[in-house]
């Protein structure tokens, strides 16, 4: 069971990361984009260390200030929260 669980997390802050990704190169080709809430959606069900780490590969949403401060915080809790469960 603990190995699912770890399994999840990394395939969502895997898919959190790759939407960033995505994003920051349809904002480059003017295409449609990706919304906001869907990056946090990710981000939030417990995508925010990927999602943060692709925000900072692709310097995308860095001017955000929402998603620069908030990005950090949330997954700071999250890894608080995943580390909290490896001990317990």
């Amino acid at each position: 069971m603990e190995m699912v669980l770890w399994g999840l997390f990394a395939a969502v802050n895997v898919f959190a990361f790759a939407l960033m990704g995505a994003d920051k190169k349809r904002a480059k080709r003017g295409v449609w984009r990706i919304p906001e809430r869907r990056l946090w959606l990710a981000a939030w069900c417990g995508g925010a260390v990927g999602a943060y780490f692709g925000m900072r590969q692709f310097r995308h949403k860095t001017k955000h200030g929402a998603f620069r401060l908030g990005l950090p915080f949330l997954a700071a809790l999250q890894a608080a929260a995943a580390g909290w469960l490896m001990l317990w």
